[in-house]
């Protein structure tokens, strides 16, 4: 005889697991890393293994011998937030400061708060933004797109540069147009952006490989389009209008979408289960915060860059976002009906 088994909601079962979803967004990456090692070579090779191996020992260890638990490295969330840091930092950077970086990540950013699913914060910017304002000077030393002779040689032996944000900025400082901005030497042109031909955090510069990224995740369904169309149309929209009322002190909305991390934060950083809003209309406010925030940060700011301040403000906000946007419930009553 067959037995009804009636169990409490959810009832709908999916084929997606953590392992699944984590290394769905590491192959989303893939093009990006391979985009980086053609520009900066044998940089974006050390930072990498060296973010990546160092996340996940020090999850391992952490787990294990500090938590009690059996270690989950398996799961790809260790590799994800390694390879995402290394994305946010230097071609450059010395190894033991990368290493520093990967244990704040981890250890503050991640296993402090109990592990998976309960950080919430995005640990790969924590990371960041402490290495940001513990080494200065070294997160601020831009390797430039180096020729094919150079780039497998030594990776700290390379001619650094600005990036189009930092030259921008140092442009309004000194009061100059954006006309004259755009000509300075160093700056390159909308499609070297594009490709990534240009000195920056080498995971954040291929505006093309992102894309692919994000369309590989939109087609599995790793991610929906609310964060990132969000994040994208208020930097367009906020840009736009300070372009069209003052062309000569404020870069167009092109300019703005294919420099610094936005494309990265907006696709990979900002869309993180854990730290973003479980419902779509709170998927939207966050999104539209974030896009806000980078801009205000980048244009009145003294960083020329805020996409990764602006995402971590905004997690802090997502237990208010979900608070007043809930998802409506299962065999909810409508009261107005």
């Amino acid at each position: 005889m067959n037995k009804l088994i009636v169990s409490s909601s959810p009832h709908v079962y999916g084929n997606n697991s953590v392992k699944k979803l984590m290394y769905g967004v590491l192959i989303a990456l893939l093009p990006t890393f391979f985009v980086s090692v053609y520009f900066f070579g044998l940089g974006a090779i050390v930072v990498t293994l060296a973010s990546v191996l160092s996340a996940v020992a020090f999850e391992y260890l952490i787990t294990k011998f500090m938590l009690k638990k059996e270690p989950t490295i398996i799961d790809g969330s260790a590799v994800l937030t390694g390879l995402l840091l290394a994305f946010n930092v230097p071609s450059n950077l010395p190894i033991w400061i990368i290493i520093m970086g990967a244990f704040v990540a981890i250890a503050i950013g991640k296993m402090s708060f109990g592990g998976l699913g309960t950080n919430p914060f995005n640990p790969a910017l924590v990371g960041r933004v402490f290495l940001l304002i513990s080494f200065p000077v070294q997160m601020t030393s831009w390797p430039k797109p180096s020729a094919l002779s150079e780039k497998f040689l030594g990776y700290t032996d390379v001619i650094s540069g600005a990036t189009p944000l930092g030259l921008l900025q140092d442009g309004r400082r000194n009061g100059d147009s954006i006309e004259k901005i755009m000509q300075t030497e160093g700056m390159p042109d909308y499609m070297d952006m594009f490709i990534g031909n240009m000195g920056g955090s080498f995971g954040e510069v291929a505006g093309i490989a992102l894309l692919i990224g994000l369309a590989f995740m939109l087609i599995r369904k790793i991610v929906t389009w609310h964060i990132p169309v969000s994040i994208i149309g208020t930097v367009v929209i906020f840009t736009a209008i300070l372009w069209l009322a003052d062309p000569v002190s404020f870069a167009n909305p092109v300019f703005h979408l294919l420099t610094g991390g936005l494309l990265l934060g907006a696709f990979f950083m900002a869309t993180d289960y854990v730290s973003s809003p479980m419902s779509n209309k709170g998927m939207l406010v966050y999104g539209a915060g974030i896009g806000m925030l980078t801009i205000v940060i980048r244009i009145f700011g003294s960083f020329p860059e805020g996409i990764s301040f602006a995402i971590l403000i905004m997690n802090a906000f997502v237990p208010i976002i979900n608070m007043y946007m809930k998802p409506k419930r299962f065999g909810e009553i409508n009261k107005k009906s």
